[in-house]
């Protein structure tokens, strides 16, 4: 186990704390940070808004969260704080209400990359100033908001949300892959930008991971899958997929992408095919406990070893959990890609 003294910071200054917890689930929802301090040695303090800072190690320049407080509670002894990431704040833009912007036909985001409409939202919501995106990159492939226009009253959430679901890349694998956003941190600001999920079979492996040595438990989540696909094609050309037992066993919902080098129904519906075969693949996903893996970031790619070859093979990582005081911690991975064949045949082994 590496010897780390994790570090709080509220508005750059060190606090003592008494414990902490920080969970990052991935795809879109907001990382947050909860903490506890001394009465003794915080009374008095204005907390509301302030910016909140978690460095892994005391010697680290880049911390591993920064975002906002959100909720203080306080009693004779104790004061409890909820912190949230810029994602939060775009979904509450620091107030009770959801941040949201009106476009019309003379204010809107018409004749935009992905990219570029999102930094205009960004603009028109007044969240640039908590979340900079001086590295935000592009979809791949690059899609153009003139296609289907964005209007009414939305949230910067689901502005962000339409954008990435109409830009999906077929150029590496045989399954589709879609375009992320994800927030990365320059030691300076909290800075939004866009990739390609990883492909888990050719990227770098950032960390390696065994039953012997560093998987302690391992646990299964089943995740919602779309079961009816609607693929735009070129010229207004489109195709639907539905799988009628996936929608009897797991329900309707809804995924709608665009792919503009499809120029048929037939094409549209094949590729919406393949989504959903992609989108089964990674219908499971774990989370593990281990005492490594702290700096992993979303869409890293892991390697798990056991010996077995059924059971090998690289997984991305979707988030984390750190619970954590001054003198410990310990730390759970989320990752996903293969049935549970990989938690029942560890449960196996430790029986």
């Amino acid at each position: 186990m590496l010897e780390l003294t994790p570090r709080i910071t509220i508005n750059g200054r060190d606090v003592d704390f008494l414990d902490a917890g920080f969970s990052h689930q991935g795809n879109l929802k907001a990382a947050q940070l909860d903490f506890t301090l001394p009465t003794a040695t915080s009374a008095g303090m204005n907390f509301w808004n302030k910016e909140v800072t978690f460095y892994m190690n005391t010697s680290d320049a880049v911390p591993l969260f920064r975002g906002w407080i959100k909720r203080v509670k306080e009693d004779y002894n104790k004061i409890q704080i909820h912190a949230e990431d810029g994602f939060g704040y775009m979904i509450k833009g620091g107030e009770l209400e959801t941040a949201k912007i009106a476009l019309t036909d003379t204010n809107n985001l018409d004749g935009l990359t992905a990219g570029a409409a999102i930094i205009k939202a960004l603009e028109l919501a007044n969240l640039d100033d908590k979340i900079k995106t001086d590295y935000i990159g592009d979809t791949d492939p690059v899609i153009s908001t003139s296609k289907h226009l964005i209007r009414g009253t939305k949230t910067v959430m689901d502005i962000l949300q339409t954008l990435l679901s109409q830009a999906v890349n077929t150029d590496t694998t045989d399954l589709p892959r879609p375009n992320i956003a994800k927030l990365i941190d320059d030691g300076t600001n909290t800075q939004l930008v866009i990739e390609l999920e990883a492909d888990i079979d050719n990227s770098t492996i950032s960390h390696t991971y065994t039953e012997e040595a560093n998987i302690t438990n391992l646990n299964i989540i089943n995740r919602k899958i779309p079961t009816i696909i609607i693929v735009n094609g070129a010229n207004g050309v489109k195709g639907t997929f539905q799988h009628d037992s996936a929608i009897s066993a797991l329900d309707r919902s809804y995924l709608e992408v665009t792919n503009k080098t499809l120029s048929s129904p037939a094409e549209c519906s094949n590729f919406a095919q393949k989504l959903f075969k992609a989108n089964l693949k990674v219908q499971y996903e774990y989370t593990f406990d281990t005492f490594e893996g702290a700096y992993l970031s979303e869409n890293s790619v892991i390697s798990i070893i056991t010996g077995e070859d059924e059971y090998d093979g690289n997984y991305r990582v979707l988030g984390k959990n750190i619970s954590f005081s001054p003198e410990s911690y310990k730390i759970s991975i989320l990752i996903n890609r293969k049935p549970p064949t990989l938690a029942e045949y560890i449960s196996s082994r430790d029986n």
